[in-house]
């Protein structure tokens, strides 16, 4: 067994989930390795925990979702809701080898099966520990643009970083968001005003997502103004997209344009509910070594120098009442290499070009 796999196993049951003896977690692999399965049972078993297991296929949930009916994924969420009510955390490994394997879905089941398992992920959010991970595949590598062995190297590479050294810094950003009111954001394309008054903001240093990187909050439901064009790509529900530009007029998503002729797919998931058409998360990324987006969000909304700005569903540590089936987080980068930008909070300047200006900050800058 590659010894990474025991690395990361290790970090995933020791620190992400802080799993204690006696306690039960389901193991949720997606196109794993068995042997990735295998270090994580075993590592389970030397916290004196209970590992239990569940295997899924992308291929078979594609042809699950093509049919999808009320009674079908009703049935579906009654049952993975009891399984998670029994569960004291929850781990998840989703490997790909093809990002568009849903692709043509068509929305209306998509919606369908997504309105019916928001529970049993509202109940996984609220009520367990939980960690959720991309397994390295080739086409995850494709995506990149590396080799397939240059690509793990960089995934466990960035997967198995020290959040903790980085704790201190996140934890003085935490703060610096949790008294600020107004947020103005610039850069090309981009100008951006709301608030985050009185919204709690939330340290993500490897405890909710492998990588990791982030500190979030959400704006005031009803604040956002202004404009932002977003320079990372991104990939929704199978379907790629680039170029997105969306305009707000008191929190809502009045027009939203997309590239390469991709508007009316933008629009029709925008239009999946009331809510998806305001933002349910600000949150500023600072990985050090994530630098390039890859349509994988789990990565890239980590990338240094980066923020998203999220239309749809809020989290519960973060909530600003928004409710939706969507949660798209969609990424822009302020490097000076993807043209720079800034953010100020109550008139300061926070983060200009990518880089923190606070001194208390200046360790996430990579």
């Amino acid at each position: 067994m590659d010894p990474r796999y025991l690395q990361l196993a290790k970090q995933l049951i020791r620190y992400s989930t802080a799993l204690k003896k006696g306690e039960k977690i389901l193991l949720d692999l997606v196109d794993t390795p068995e042997e990735m399965a295998i270090a994580l049972i075993r590592e389970v078993r030397a916290s004196k925990a209970e590992p239990f297991l569940r295997l899924g296929s992308n291929r078979l949930s594609r042809e699950l979702l093509m049919g999808a009916t009320d009674d079908q994924y009703g049935a579906t969420a009654k049952h993975l809701l009891n399984e998670m009510k029994d569960m004291d955390a929850y781990l998840t490994i989703r490997g790909s080898h093809n990002i568009n394997e849903t692709g043509d879905v068509p929305a209306r089941q998509m919606g369908l099966a997504t309105k019916h398992l928001r529970k049993v992920m509202d109940h996984r959010i609220k009520k367990t520990k939980w960690c959720v991970l991309r397994w390295p595949t080739p086409a995850m590598a494709q995506q990149a643009g590396m080799s397939t062995e240059a690509f793990e190297d960089f995934y466990f590479e960035v997967c198995l970083l020290d959040y903790k050294a980085l704790l201190p810094a996140m934890n003085a950003l935490k703060k610096a968001m949790d008294k600020t009111d107004q947020v103005h954001i610039l850069g090309n394309g981009t100008d951006l005003k709301f608030s985050i008054k009185d919204i709690p903001a939330i340290v993500s240093g490897g405890n909710y997502n492998v990588p990791d990187g982030e500190v979030f909050t959400a704006p005031v439901k009803n604040s956002v103004e202004g404009v932002i064009a977003y320079n990372a790509p991104t990939i929704y529900r199978g379907i790629a997209f680039d170029g997105i530009t969306l305009t707000f007029e008191k929190g809502k998503i009045v027009k939203a344009v997309a590239a390469g002729g991709k508007t009316k797919e933008l629009n029709k998931i925008l239009d999946s509910d009331a809510g998806a058409r305001f933002v349910g998360e600000f949150a500023i990324g600072f990985h050090p070594l994530v630098r390039e987006p890859m349509r994988d969000i789990l990565f890239d909304e980590k990338i240094a120098g980066s923020f998203h700005f999220t239309p749809g569903q809020a989290y519960e540590e973060a909530d600003n009442g928004n409710r939706s089936t969507v949660h798209w987080d969609m990424v822009n980068i302020q490097r000076k290499d993807y043209g720079g930008g800034e953010i100020y909070f109550d008139g300061k300047l926070l983060r200009k070009d990518g880089k923190f200006l606070p001194k208390n900050l200046q360790k996430l800058n990579g």
